[in-house]
């Protein structure tokens, strides 16, 4: 038989997952077995050759559930059912498609589109590609989709490393960016924690003229920063006379800590998680290029030139 779409395969993969944690190779087995699929369609691959078809569409029926928070990753690789998710499947649905989670308001609010976001110009939403959309529209839909899914990944391979490899990263993003000189005076100024509540100082040029001061929390991806933490950074600045800070977290901001931060006189940065992984997918810094995708076009130019 052919292997299922992702929508189909994604009730299986919610009953695998209230069984308990589970990897998306181990459902892919069970999935298989159940499904009575041959050894020539599990090991089927995508076009580009690098991935197995039923692993990539169980993996993408694992992130859009996770969107609509039926299931949750309590450690790298790993996914389980969450209360959501049991209490769907106590409902004995026929199966579960794109439909049924946009009833759940957070994957809507995914499904749709942030409309606060600064890309307010985009044609169609993030996971939504629609039949009125050219095929150079689905592409960036597609590659927009994908990094939201990197996005997820990166934060909990982050909360999976120490506070160590925390501080490493930061200097590697700073430097990916342009700041901190060099590697080595970067990472030797992050590395002095609890210093007067400033993590690490960076220079914001290479012959250290200017300075920015550094706060690197990795809490978890559901805990939020309020004002308080934001008003004892702002105090260690004073302390050091600095008028430029920024504060890293893998959690997020409450609206009061960003709308304090916003009125202050000193230029404070705030970067939370979303912000974090996608300065990370950006400037290339624990990613890699997985495959490359050429559009071409028809050069008038050269038959023209005839």
């Amino acid at each position: 038989m052919a292997i299922p779409d992702y929508q189909s395969l994604m009730l299986p993969v919610l009953k695998l997952a209230a069984l308990g944690e589970t990897r998306v190779p181990i459902a892919a087995n069970e999935i298989a077995d159940e499904l009575g699929l041959s050894e020539d369609e599990r090991d089927e691959l995508l076009p580009s050759g690098k991935q197995r078809i039923l692993h990539n569409r169980i993996h993408w029926a694992k992130f859009y559930m996770s969107k609509a928070g039926l299931v949750r990753s309590p450690k790298r690789g790993t996914f389980v059912a969450t209360d959501e998710g049991e209490a769907l499947l106590d409902t004995n649905p026929i199966g579960i498609n794109v439909d049924l989670l946009r009833s759940y308001p957070a994957f809507e609010a995914f499904y749709e589109g942030d409309a606060s976001s600064e890309e307010t110009t985009s044609p169609t939403a993030v996971g939504k590609a629609t039949t009125k959309a050219t095929p150079e529209e689905q592409i960036d839909v597609a590659q927009r989709t994908i990094n939201e899914a990197l996005k997820a990944d990166l934060l909990v391979r982050i909360l999976d490393q120490t506070p160590t490899f925390f501080e490493a990263l930061i200097v590697d993003l700073l430097l990916a960016m342009g700041y901190g000189g060099s590697h080595e005076n970067a990472a030797l100024r992050l590395g002095k924690s609890g210093d007067g509540g400033i993590d690490g100082i960076v220079d914001e040029d290479r012959l250290g003229l200017d300075r920015i001061y550094v706060q690197a929390k990795r809490y978890a991806v559901d805990s939020t920063i309020g004002r308080p933490a934001i008003q004892g950074f702002v105090g260690s600045l004073v302390g050091f006379g600095a008028s430029k800070g920024v504060f890293v977290t893998t959690s997020s901001f409450s609206q009061h800590a960003r709308d304090y931060a916003a009125g202050l006189q000193q230029r404070i940065i705030l970067i939370d998680g979303t912000r974090l992984a996608e300065l990370m997918i950006e400037f290339g810094v624990g990613v890699r290029v997985s495959r490359t995708v050429q559009v071409k076009r028809l050069d008038d130019d050269y038959f023209e030139a005839m």
